[in-house]
């Protein structure tokens, strides 16, 4: 059987005195999109903060590749493999699509010539606005531009948190079909993910999280038909 690229076993995680995983069990395979659903306060944001190592599980096991991580810096994870686009883009606004590209020629040996053809290569919009500062790109464009700068480190697994926040239907259509795209070319990708159908649409595998829990895991098809259910019946 093929080692998932990520495991979560009854993973435990919260904030002080506050517990907001309550048992997390979930695998996301190499080469698939997982699509990690249910309402506000369930605990999405978290279980990605888990496994992004910026909140420490108190207990359970993550693994990644087989390995277990669990007390991996951020950074540590990153060589592992691992990345993470936060909700809010994370973009530098003042700075250039040019100049944001350029920060990653200080993580690796890749000159700036072949970081940009990377980039451009997978979103030809951005060379359209090289000289153009972040902070004026459109919603869509600055989460490109997000997504180009996490993919120059050639990912196993790549965490995406709300990209859709914000962004016209068309746009958000547009950056699911790039998901999509990830998938195939071999990264694996778990999605949280507000337009819930619309994530099912390109996720091979759907989660529903509820209280803390994951309550269903399967085929996207089974799983929309519990969506309903789960968020009405509310968050933790």
């Amino acid at each position: 059987m093929t080692t998932p690229v990520l495991e979560l076993r009854n993973v435990r995680a919260g904030y002080g005195d506050l517990q907001v995983l309550r048992g997390v069990d979930l695998v996301v395979p190499s080469a698939s999109v997982v699509a990690l659903l249910g309402p506000n306060g369930a605990g999405k944001s978290t279980a990605l903060a888990v496994i992004g190592g910026r909140v420490p599980a108190s207990s359970g096991c993550v693994h990644v590749d087989g390995h277990h991580v669990n007390g991996a810096r951020p950074e540590d994870l990153v060589s592992s493999g691992v990345c993470q686009i936060p909700e809010g883009r994370g973009v530098f606004p003042n700075l250039t699509v040019v100049e944001n590209l350029r920060i990653w020629t200080h993580c690796t040996d890749q000159s700036l010539h072949e970081v940009e053809e990377v980039a451009y290569a997978r979103f030809p919009r951005l060379q359209e606005r090289r000289t153009q500062l972040a902070g004026t790109l459109s919603g869509g464009e600055q989460q490109m531009l997000a997504l180009a700068r996490a993919l120059l480190g050639s990912p196993r697994l790549l965490l995406l948190d709300e990209i859709s926040m914000g962004l016209a239907p068309k746009v958000v259509a547009e950056l699911f079909e790039v998901v999509a795209g990830l998938a195939a070319s071999g990264i694996a990708v778990l999605l949280v993910e507000q337009f819930a159908r619309t994530a099912l649409a390109v996720a091979d595998y759907g989660a529903i999280m509820s209280r803390g829990v994951i309550t269903a895991i399967g085929q996207p098809a089974d799983v929309a038909d519990q969506l309903e259910g789960a968020y009405l019946g509310g968050a933790a």
